[in-house]
């Protein structure tokens, strides 16, 4: 990356123009986006620690505001963009992703990376984060690499009252079930409390919209990282975030930017 700018270090003109002249190393990056430790945010607040699980999300959205184009994220992102995606992968224990997201984008397993490999065993970590796939119909191919071919057990998280030969079928094909709800639906505020259970505290999800639509509206996401792709779509594609709207606006604050070829890397935290 070119610059970063945490926004508590604006007026550092200096580590300004040591950023500004080379590109940030994954390390780097892993360490810019370190999950939060107990410590004093930078944004001046207090974060939990131990075996509280923190819900992040990694979001691309055009400047206006398309989150897909042609149903896809990929056309709107660019290199840099993928650095980022890696990275956050590369320091989170579980990937949480929606069910139709996993059709359109093809999920696969995720990948152990060697540049993750010291900083993940020292956390104590598996060697690379686990995809844990929300549905509440459990209608998912279990023949697919990222049920037959993980590194790490895929999780299905699911509510109690999901297709009982639906569960036999995850459970069969290597998957672990997660139940986070009571009924036939999961319940977005007891999904990140259930993989917490599993020793699973540092979360990622990346969409898609209609599942992060769920976690704003149930108040269960601690942080958003935003990328703000300098493109014009029109159409009708969807926001990073889509369904029921939430009574009062919840603000985030700033806590870094980073940019590269037009692109800013945005992150907020819960208030």
């Amino acid at each position: 990356m070119r610059r970063l700018f945490p926004v508590t270090d604006q007026t550092d003109e200096t580590a300004v123009r040591e950023t500004a002249v080379r590109e940030w190393g994954l390390g780097e990056l892993a360490d810019a986006y370190a999950y939060p430790s107990g410590d004093a945010d930078r944004s001046g607040g207090t974060v939990p620690s131990g075996g509280t699980a923190w819900l992040r999300a990694n979001m691309v959205s055009t400047l206006d505001g398309a989150a897909q184009h042609d149903g896809r994220s990929q056309p709107i992102s660019n290199d840099a963009d993928m650095r980022i995606f890696g990275t956050l992968r590369g320091i989170a224990d579980a990937v949480i992703v929606g069910a139709e997201t996993v059709r359109q984008e093809g999920y696969r397993p995720a990948r152990a990376r060697e540049a993750f490999a010291e900083r993940r065993e020292a956390a104590g970590q598996t060697v690379a984060p686990a995809i844990a796939v929300v549905s509440a119909s459990l209608n998912l191919d279990f023949t697919l690499p990222l049920f037959t071919e993980p590194l790490v057990p895929t999780l299905v998280v699911t509510g109690a009252a999901a297709p009982p030969d639906r569960i036999a079928a995850a459970e069969k094909a290597g998957a672990v079930v997660v139940i986070a709800g009571e009924g036939a639906v999961v319940e977005p505020e007891r999904v990140a409390p259930a993989l917490a259970e599993r020793g699973l505290t540092r979360l990622l999800t990346e969409g898609g919209p209609r599942l992060l639509g769920q976690f704003v509206a149930a108040g269960a996401l601690n942080e958003l990282c935003l990328t703000v792709s300098p493109m014009l779509t029109a159409g009708d594609a969807q926001r990073i975030a889509w369904g029921s709207a939430v009574q009062v606006p919840e603000r985030f604050a700033l806590v870094s930017v980073l940019e590269e070829a037009g692109f800013l890397f945005t992150r907020y935290r819960q208030t």
